[in-house]
C-alpha cells in the first residue's frame, strides 16, 4: 500500500447539533490524510444544518449534504458513499459513542491489506437490558437464517477501500442494511472490538420503532425464512383441519351428534388468524419489490456544498 493516501469520514447528522463541532475539531486533531469530512445532515429539525455550514466556512476539508426531510440512518450512509472519493471511506456515527482514536487503527488494517475494516460493538457496559439482549438474540436469528455471517455488535462504525465504495454506490436496495450489505459483497474482511464512548450531549435518536424497522428490513433482505415457515405453518394446518374433519365425519355417523359451536369458534379464530398472519408477512415482501419497482431514489438532496454530484441516491 503506498503511503500517499487519502481518508474520507461519512457522519450521518440527525439533531446533533451539540456534538458536531467537538467530533469535527477531534478528527482535524488526528492529523490524517483527510480528503472530504462529509456531514449527511438527515432532515434535522434542530440547527445541525446551520452547524455544518458554519463548518464548512471555516474549514473547507468539511463538506455536508442535506436532505428535504428524513430518509434515516442507512439511506445517510447511502448518500456519503455516493458523494465519496478517496482511496478509503470511513464511516461512523455523529454522537461521539465511536472513538476517534480508533480511525488509526481502521487505517493501520487497512494498510496491512484488508478491504474492510469492521467494528464490533461491546454491549458488556449496556444498562439497558432489553436493548443488549434483544440485540444479542437478534443477530444471532438473523445469522441463523441467512447466508450471511453478521457478528453480534456489528457497527456501522467501519472503513471501506475505494475499490468496495464503487460498488455500494452501484446498488439500488431501498431500503438497504449495510450491516448484512457489507459482509454479504465478501472482499477481505477483519474486524476490531470497541467499547462506545458516553453521549456528550443529547439521547439516542433510534426509537424502539426505528429500531424494529432496520431489524426486519435485514431480516426480509436476506432472508425467505418467515415465507417459508408461512408455507410449513399452512400444510400443518390444513393437516389438522383434515384431520378434525373426519373426526366430526365420524361422530356424525356414529352418534349423530353435531359438532359443538366452541370448536368451530376456536377453528375459525385459528385459522383466520393464521391467514391474517401470513397475509401480512407475504404483504411485507410485496410491499419491498412494489417500492423497489418505483425506482425512487433513497434519498432527495435539498442542499450540498459539493458541487459534483455522484450517482444521486441511486
Amino acid at each position: 500500500m503506498r503511503a500517499d493516501y487519502s481518508i474520507d469520514i461519512i457522519i450521518p447528522v440527525y439533531n446533533e447539533e451539540q456534538n458536531i463541532p467537538v467530533l469535527c475539531e477531534k478528527l482535524l486533531e488526528l492529523n490524517l490524510p483527510f480528503h472530504k469530512i462529509i456531514l449527511v445532515n438527515d432532515g434535522s429539525s434542530d440547527s445541525s444544518l446551520g452547524i455544518c455550514k458554519e463548518l464548512h466556512a471555516k474549514n473547507s476539508l468539511i463538506e455536508y449534504i442535506s436532505f428535504s426531510r428524513n430518509f434515516g440512518h442507512q439511506a445517510a450512509l447511502k448518500a456519503g458513499y455516493d458523494y465519496a472519493d478517496a482511496d478509503c471511506v470511513i464511516s461512523m456515527d455523529g454522537d461521539m459513542q465511536h472513538p476517534v482514536e480508533l480511525i488509526e487503527t481502521l487505517i493501520a488494517k487497512w494498510r496491512e491489506g484488508y478491504d474492510v475494516v469492521n467494528t464490533i460493538r461491546s454491549d458488556k457496559e449496556e444498562k439497558k437490558i432489553f436493548k443488549k439482549y434483544s440485540s444479542l438474540y437478534y443477530y444471532r436469528l438473523l445469522s441463523l437464517i441467512t447466508s450471511v455471517d453478521i457478528k453480534q455488535g456489528t457497527a456501522d462504525f467501519r472503513l471501506l477501500d475505494k475499490k468496495v465504495v464503487d460498488i455500494c454506490k452501484k446498488l439500488g436496495e431501498n431500503p438497504i442494511f449495510w450491516r448484512g450489505i457489507i459482509p454479504w459483497l465478501g472482499f477481505k474482511q477483519t474486524f476490531i472490538g470497541y467499547t462506545p464512548q458516553k453521549r456528550l450531549y443529547g439521547t439516542s435518536k433510534y426509537t424502539l420503532k426505528k429500531m424494529i424497522n432496520l431489524a426486519w428490513s435485514g431480516i426480509s433482505s436476506f432472508s425467505l425464512l418467515p415465507l417459508r415457515i408461512a408455507t410449513f405453518l399452512g400444510v400443518i394446518q390444513i393437516f389438522f383441519s383434515a384431520c378434525y374433519f373426519i373426526y366430526i365425519l365420524l361422530m356424525y355417523l356414529l352418534s349423530n351428534v353435531e359438532p359443538g359451536w366452541s370448536s368451530i369458534m376456536i377453528i375459525l379464530l385459528l385459522t383466520s388468524g393464521f391467514q391474517m398472519c401470513f397475509l401480512g408477512i407475504l404483504g411485507e415482501y410485496v410491499g419491498k419489490i412494489f417500492i423497489s419497482e418505483k425506482n425512487r431514489p433513497a434519498y432527495i438532496v435539498e442542499s450540498s456544498s459539493i458541487v459534483k454530484v455522484i450517482n444521486f441516491g441511486k
